[in-house]
C-alpha cells in the first residue's frame, strides 16, 4: 500500500465525516477535477484504504440497550479461540468486539432489546461449554458521551 498524501487525507477525513459527500464538492476542498477526485476514491477503495460506507442509525431509533462485556475465556487453545471468535462474528447482538490484552480477553459491545434478552444471551452463552467463556463481567452503557467517528490521519 502506497502512503496516503495530503490529498488523500483530506479526503479520508471529510469521507469519515459524511460518507455520501459528492465528488464535486470534494474536488473543491482539494482543488482537483471532479473525475480527478473520484480516481482517488476509487483507488482508495480498490486498495482497501476504504473498507465500505454505511448509514449510521441512531440507538434511540433501534430502541435498544447498550451493553459492554468483558470476556475471559477458560483458556487460549487456537480451537477455543476460533470457536468463541466465529461465535460472536455470527451473533447480531454483537456490534463490536475486540481481543484485549489485561485483565480479560475480549471487549465486546451488545445491543439488546434490553437487559433480560442481554442475560438471557450470556447465560445461553455460559451453558454452552464449547465457547469455553470463564467469566463475563457486565457494564451497562448509561450514555454515549463520544461515538466512533472516524480514525485520525496523520497529517
Amino acid at each position: 500500500m502506497q502512503p496516503l498524501d495530503r490529498i488523500d487525507r483530506i479526503l479520508l477525513e471529510r469521507l469519515q465525516q459524511d460518507g455520501r459527500m459528492s465528488a464535486q464538492a470534494l474536488s473543491e476542498l482539494v482543488h482537483l477535477s471532479p473525475r480527478a477526485t473520484l480516481n482517488r476514491i476509487r483507488r482508495l477503495e480498490e486498495t482497501g484504504v476504504i473498507e465500505g460506507y454505511r448509514a449510521q442509525v441512531s440507538r434511540s431509533a433501534a430502541q435498544q440497550v447498550a451493553v459492554f462485556a468483558e470476556v475471559t475465556l477458560k483458556d487460549q487453545r487456537q480451537a477455543t479461540v476460533q470457536r468463541f471468535e466465529r461465535h460472536v462474528v455470527e451473533c447480531r447482538e454483537v456490534v463490536g468486539c475486540w481481543l484485549v490484552s489485561g485483565r480479560y480477553d475480549y471487549l465486546l459491545r451488545l445491543a439488546c432489546q434490553d437487559l433480560a434478552h442481554y442475560r438471557h444471551l450470556t447465560n445461553a452463552w455460559l451453558d454452552d461449554v464449547a465457547l469455553g467463556i470463564d467469566r463475563i463481567v457486565t457494564s451497562t452503557e448509561l450514555q454515549t458521551v463520544k461515538e466512533f467517528t472516524g480514525f485520525p490521519l496523520a497529517t
